[in-house]
């Protein structure tokens, strides 16, 4: 028999989540720099202490921002490439859907311009890859699976992609045009993995033989 939860976790939960949401809105709209734990707890409606008693300081509040924003993209991604249907279509949905994303204030400024500066540059690698690799190798396996593009070794095929992905995102953000950035960027991505889909049909997909012994020197006479 299932038991009712203590009033006193409920509140405790709502409070981290209205805190966690203050500082998603502040950090967009202000960045890291220009916004204060007091106007966070403000916003929340609750007073510093229980923010110091959810969060040790403001990079881990941030990193609360940072990670809910990530979750919130992913949920959205997986749901469009998970679709019945076809895998192909399905995936191309989804590369649109991230370059959509990668076009808002949030993604943006927390998770793009802030991340690598507040989180550092590796640990920010670290949690890009957490949240969005396992999704861009599934993609690439239901390809693959379902005879879109080669039968590729997934691991390189996937890390590939999700290179090609991260640079992109940072391109868009950097832009001074990020929405001509983010059209051109998936005009390329589209059109590469049109290529391998092209390949696989025609089936004129030639590996790349790197030549390991050293060059024969020609005698001198």
């Amino acid at each position: 028999m299932a038991t009712a939860r203590p009033r006193r976790m409920e509140y405790s939960e709502s409070t981290r989540q209205a805190l966690v949401d203050s500082a998603m809105e502040l950090f967009s709209r202000k960045g890291y720099a220009g916004t204060s734990l007091d106007e966070i707890a403000a916003k929340a409606r609750v007073t510093k202490g229980a923010l110091y008693h959810h969060f040790g300081g403001k990079q881990a509040l941030f990193e609360a921002a940072f990670d809910a924003v990530e979750t919130d993209m992913l949920a959205r991604l997986a749901k469009i490439v998970s679709q019945p249907g076809d895998p192909w279509e399905s995936a191309m949905a989804g590369l649109r859907a991230y370059l959509k994303v990668c076009l808002e204030p949030s993604y943006q400024r927390i998770v793009l311009h802030e991340g690598p500066v507040v989180m550092g540059w590796e640990r920010w690698r670290e949690a890009e890859e957490q949240f969005s690799y396992g999704l861009v190798r599934a993609t690439v396996v239901g390809l693959a699976e379902s005879g879109e593009i080669d039968d590729l070794p997934i691991e390189p095929m996937s890390r590939l992609m999700f290179g090609a992905l991260a640079g992109s995102a940072t391109q868009i953000a950097n832009a001074a045009d990020p929405k001509k950035a983010s059209e051109e960027v998936g005009l390329c991505i589209e059109r590469v993995m049109a290529g391998l889909r092209l390949l696989h049909k025609v089936g004129n997909a030639e590996p790349i033989r790197v030549e390991t012994s050293a060059p024969r020197r020609t005698r001198r006479r």
